[in-house]
C-alpha cells in the first residue's frame, strides 16, 4: 500500500474491508481546524476545537476547570515515558468512541465513569427533538447498540477527518474505585443475573474451594476476593478479553494513540462536564445530570473492600492497572499493601 502524502497517517487493509490507521505524536496539540469535506455543510459557528484553542477560552478553562490543559499535557508526557512502541489502531479499538456529527464531538465512553449520563446527553443532542431531558431516557435504552454511532462504523477517510477536526473527550476515574464500583454493580445486585451466569459461575468454579451446587448454578454470591483472583489469573485474559466494566481505560480508549483534547475526571465530574458542554456550544440546550452521592463508591469504600485482600493480590492487581494510574496521574492508594 502506498503511503499518503505528508507521512502523518499510514493506512493498511486487513481482511478485505477492515482497515487500520496509525497516528503520529507529532500532531499532538496541533489540531487541524479547517479540514474540508465536500459532503458536509458549512457551519457558521465556531467549532469546539476552535473554541478550545482560543486564548481567552483556554485561560478560563485553566482557571475554572482544574487545569484541563495541564491534565492533557500530563497524559501526553506519560504516554511518551511509558509507551515503548507505536502500533496501528484497528476498528475494534474505535468501538467505544461515540460520534456526534451535529456538534463535532467524539466521546470515548468508559463504563462506571458516568457513561450512562453521557450517552443520555448525546442522545438528547442527536435526537431531533425526541428527547429533551437526559434523565427521561431509561438507563437500559441509553446502552442499546445502534442508538448512537461509533467511530468504527465509518470509512478510513471519514475516521481521519473526524479525528483531526472534532473535539475528542474522555472521562476517567481512580482505577480501584472504578473496579470496586463495577464489582458492586455487577456482582452484588440481584437483577444482574446475566453477569452472575456468565462470570459469577466461572469465578466460583475456579476460585472457590468446594462450592455448593446452588452457587455453581446461580453465581450470585461472588466475593470481592474471588473477583480479584479472577482478574489477576493469567487464564482469564487468555480465554477472552476483559469485560468493558473492568477493562483498563487505556485499552478501551487508546489515549496514547488518540489525542484527546479534554480529559475529564469523575472526581471533578460536574465542572468538567460543564466545560465540555460549553466547548460544544450546547450548554443552553442540555445540562449534565447531577449524580446521586448516597451510594457512590469513593476512596473510603474502596479501602474497606481492599482491607481483607492480601498484599500478594494488592501487588498483582496494581500491576494490572498500573498504566491507568500512570497515564491519568492517580496516586497509589494509601491502603494498598505492596
Amino acid at each position: 500500500m502506498r503511503m499518503p502524502r505528508g507521512g502523518r497517517l499510514f493506512l493498511a487493509t486487513c481482511l478485505g474491508s477492515l482497515v487500520v490507521l496509525v497516528l503520529y505524536f507529532q500532531n499532538i496539540g496541533k489540531p487541524e481546524l479547517s479540514v474540508a469535506s465536500s459532503n458536509r455543510p458549512e457551519k457558521s459557528r465556531r467549532s469546539p476545537l476552535q473554541t478550545l484553542y482560543s486564548g481567552d477560552q483556554q485561560l478560563q478553562l485553566l482557571a475554572d476547570q482544574k487545569s484541563l490543559q495541564g491534565r492533557r499535557e500530563l497524559l501526553e508526557q506519560a504516554c511518551l515515558s511509558h509507551t515503548k512502541k507505536r502500533r496501528v489502531l484497528s476498528p475494534e479499538d474505535l468501538k467505544h468512541l461515540i460520534v456526534d456529527d451535529k456538534h463535532s464531538l467524539i466521546y470515548c465512553y468508559v463504563p462506571k465513569v458516568a457513561c450512562t449520563n453521557w450517552k443520555r446527553i448525546l442522545m438528547v443532542l442527536n435526537g431531533d427533538g425526541r428527547y429533551s431531558e437526559p434523565l427521561a431516557i431509561p438507563a437500559n435504552e441509553a446502552h442499546v447498540a445502534g442508538n448512537l454511532r461509533t467511530l468504527s462504523e465509518f470509512s478510513v477517510p471519514e475516521i481521519n477527518r473526524r479525528l483531526r477536526s472534532y473535539l475528542k473527550f474522555i472521562f476517567v476515574r481512580e482505577p480501584f474505585e472504578r473496579l470496586v464500583s463495577a464489582y458492586r454493580n455487577k456482582f452484588t445486585r440481584s437483577y444482574n443475573t446475566a453477569f452472575h451466569k456468565r462470570y459469577g459461575t466461572k469465578i466460583i468454579r475456579r476460585h472457590r474451594a468446594d462450592p455448593d451446587p446452588e452457587a455453581l448454578e446461580k453465581g450470585n454470591d461472588v466475593s470481592f476476593q474471588e473477583f480479584v483472583q479472577y482478574l489477576v489469573d493469567p487464564r482469564t485474559q487468555r480465554e477472552e478479553p476483559f469485560n468493558e466494566h473492568w477493562e483498563r481505560v487505556h485499552s478501551l480508549c487508546q489515549p496514547c494513540l488518540i489525542h484527546y483534547d479534554v480529559v475529564g475526571k469523575y472526581e471533578t465530574l460536574e465542572p468538567d462536564a460543564r466545560a465540555v458542554l460549553s466547548l460544544a456550544g450546547v450548554e443552553d440546550i442540555v445540562q449534565f445530570p447531577t449524580p446521586g452521592k448516597s451510594t457512590r463508591t469513593d476512596g473510603d469504600m474502596a479501602a474497606r473492600f481492599f482491607k481483607h485482600i492480601s498484599p500478594f493480590y494488592h501487588k498483582r492487581l496494581f500491576n494490572l492497572y498500573r498504566m491507568d494510574f500512570l497515564l491519568f496521574n492517580y496516586s497509589t492508594p494509601e491502603y494498598l499493601r505492596t
